[in-house]
């Protein structure tokens, strides 16, 4: 399939080197086979050479992922967080530890702008389903993960203008990937990386379901990097990153899982905690300055959450005893949404001429092609 081996724009996704995956792909191998769950990007570039705070040079943006379809948005979705390693921020986690829900559309930014996504899809609920929020509160997720090393970090260039553009502009079938939206300032493993998608298709008795994953890939040390058990990362040295300014070490890992499957609350946590069994699998260990916050969401049981009260209220789950398979999945999906965050890039150069380099395709070929 087309929609396998290249981004919209026309950019490699992983499986165009010949790189073999476990487990099935959906049609578009992208968060967005999940039925209802859709994409959008703003991604902002511009300027070149010497930082100067408030002006650039700017590389960074907003994803958004809609987990029902706009005029849905208020129906809550059963879901999970697991934070493997807490240096970062996800707004709403504590609403969803406690209730194993949440509603709204989620963001996903660099970390001095997360506040803004986050009150900036408030402005865009109040808007487009004003019914959801005149009567009530919103507690948005919203993530981040830093981008400081090639972007004007501190110079707050996103705006809720831009917040609303990627929502507005979500849509399903096949996503960009790479530097796009929130993943557009992003490094990892030392290579330029970003944004990635995966899915995966499970089968369980007779009926087909669909496992989506996103990253927002920030995080590894290149020494580290492997690539489907191929240890990368000694042998790939050069090209290396060039710093005009020192490179702290801030590395992140946002991922989101979204399913149809109906499962309930503890089990979408039992999902969100096998990403970093995806993460591992391209060498990230979890380091002390690495956010690595996972959510997991299920569309499925709708009608549960608009049960009336006062009445007992029903839902559907698969047992545990089955999830296995859809454990696979989210490990599957995890690995194959990183690679594919860095195989579609390129170089990237940024404030203070600091460099990073795509991972090279050259190389690629010739080890899987």
């Amino acid at each position: 399939m087309h929609n396998h081996l290249a981004t919209p724009s026309g950019k490699p996704r992983a499986r165009s080197f010949s790189i073999g995956f476990d487990g099935t792909p959906g049609p578009f191998n992208a968060i967005t086979d999940v039925p209802g769950v859709t994409v959008g990007y703003a991604t902002l570039i511009s300027g070149d050479g010497a930082l100067v705070v408030g002006k650039g040079p700017v590389r960074t943006g907003v994803t958004a992922i809609l987990p029902r379809p706009r005029a849905d948005l208020a129906t809550p979705v059963f879901a999970g967080i697991f934070s493997q390693n807490g240096n970062g921020e996800l707004t709403g986690s504590h609403i969803v530890e406690e209730i194993g829900a949440f509603a709204y559309p989620i963001t996903i930014t660099n970390t001095h702008s997360c506040g803004v996504s986050r009150d900036a899809t408030l402005r865009w609920m109040q808007r487009v389903l004003p019914a959801a929020v005149d009567s009530g509160w919103g507690l948005p997720v919203a993530a981040e993960t830093y981008d400081g090393f090639l972007n004007d970090i501190n110079g707050h260039h996103l705006t809720s203008e831009h917040v609303a553009r990627a929502l507005d502009g979500a849509a399903g079938g096949p996503i960009e990937e790479g530097s796009v939206g929130g993943g557009t300032g992003m490094i990892s493993f030392g290579f330029k990386a970003g944004s990635g998608t995966a899915s995966r298709i499970v089968a369980w008795q007779g009926c087909t379901y669909k496992v989506g994953a996103f990253v927002q890939s920030n995080f590894g040390k290149r020494g580290n990097f492997t690539l489907r058990g191929l240890r990368a990362g000694p042998e790939l040295v050069e090209p290396s990153i060039r710093e005009g300014t020192p490179r702290a070490e801030k590395g992140s890992i946002i991922a989101v899982v979204a399913t149809d499957a109906p499962f309930l609350p503890h089990q979408m946590k039992r999902l969100a905690r096998r990403v970093p069994l995806g993460v591992a699998m391209t060498g990230g260990f979890g380091y002390h300055s690495s956010g690595d916050i996972f959510l997991a969401f299920s569309t499925a049981n709708r009608g549960a959450a608009l049960a009336p009260t006062g009445h007992i209220a029903s839902v559907d789950f698969i047992p545990d005893t089955d999830i296995d398979p859809f454990l696979d999945a989210v490990i599957e999906g995890v690995e194959e949404a990183i690679l594919n965050a860095l195989v579609a890039n390129d170089d990237m150069t940024g404030r203070d001429g600091n460099f990073v380099p795509a991972l090279p395709k050259e190389w690629l070929k010739e080890t899987f092609s």
